[in-house]
């Protein structure tokens, strides 16, 4: 009896890989018949196909596959299996520090930075074309001037010659300056003003393209359904119909905001005081571009990738509920 049960779980197992192998071979076969179909259009999208899967996938997965090794650079990599996420979680204070750090950061800046593009393209769209260029401009142009946001550093020196210093000094509201860049209770804060000063990026273009594309003949048909006001108009029309800018806003707002390092760096120096305005992508450069402990710096680049991820999905979830 065991052995006649055995052989029928036995022959039940080969019948399921058996159909599991004829859907595969199904699959496959449907899609190099949809490859042939459709080969001339599979060729002219070969060259980005190739560079994408050169400079982003492969290099995800080889960063993947290091962050379970030991690697300096100098020697060949070293298998030790989990360690380094081991030590990112139980043995290096520093990194605990910098993921408190950059989630304060990216819960205040990233929803910030979006509303901010949204509302400012909302409410610069039906300006006269001149003005909105202008306008557009105007807002557009701290995030592609370069290093120009260091005009803070000078606005909150920590000295008299500092602005805020030299006003907070003169209308007698402090007897010392505050040393807005070097105190952990200021340093975030600065980050965050600075970085939000700066945020009127791509997603910002992108919102008032969107903008411009709507047809208009939709909002007169709101006005017909009964929509009085711009507000009406925002919530029952524009938003469903910006959903795709919506989407690429909200990604561009993630990676920025958890990617965050470039400009507190040199704002509040490197490591910051007490490591107050340290980041994960901070934390990434010291192990990968000055320790070059590229399997450990892997490990958090895997964590941060992951972590945006997951992110992502989130802002999927809640922007799906908008109708098309």
């Amino acid at each position: 009896m065991k052995a006649t049960a055995e052989s029928k779980i036995a022959a039940k197992s080969g019948l399921r890989a058996d159909a599991e192998s004829g859907r595969l071979r199904t699959w496959f076969s449907r899609k190099f018949k949809e490859i042939r179909e459709n080969k001339i259009s599979y060729l002219f999208i070969a060259p980005f196909g190739i560079f994408f899967f050169m400079f982003t996938v492969l290099p995800v997965a080889l960063a993947m596959l290091l962050s379970f090794t030991h690697y300096n650079m100098l020697e060949p990599p070293k298998w030790i299996g989990l360690q380094n996420y081991l030590r990112l979680f139980f043995a290096d204070d520093v990194f605990l520090i910098a993921v408190k750090n950059t989630f304060i950061f990216a819960v205040i800046v990233g929803p910030l930075s979006y509303f901010m593009c949204l509302i400012f393209a909302w409410m610069i769209n039906d300006l006269k074309p001149k003005l909105r260029a202008f306008l557009t401009l105007l807002f557009y142009a701290p995030s592609i001037s370069g290093n120009v946001y260091m005009v803070w550093a000078w606005i909150f020196s920590g000295d008299t010659y500092g602005y805020i210093n030299g006003f907070l000094t003169y209308w007698g509201l402090t007897s010392e300056p505050v040393q807005f860049l070097t105190d952990p209770k200021w340093m975030m804060w600065v980050a965050i003003l600075v970085t939000l000063w700066m945020s009127l990026g791509t997603s910002f273009l992108v919102f008032i393209a969107g903008l411009q594309g709507i047809d208009p003949t939709l909002y007169e048909a709101g006005a017909v359904d009964g929509v009085r006001h711009r507000f009406q108009e925002l919530i029952y029309l524009t938003l469903p119909a910006l959903r795709p800018q919506l989407m690429f806003g909200a990604i561009m707002s993630i990676t920025g905001s958890f990617a965050a390092a470039s400009q507190i760096i040199p704002l509040v120096g490197f490591p910051s005081t007490d490591y107050a305005a340290h980041t994960i992508v901070a934390h990434l450069l010291d192990y990968g571009n000055i320790r070059f402990e590229m399997g450990y710096a892997s490990a958090i680049a895997v964590i941060l990738f992951f972590t945006m991820i997951i992110a992502q999905q989130i802002v999927q979830l809640l922007l799906r509920n908008l109708e098309s």
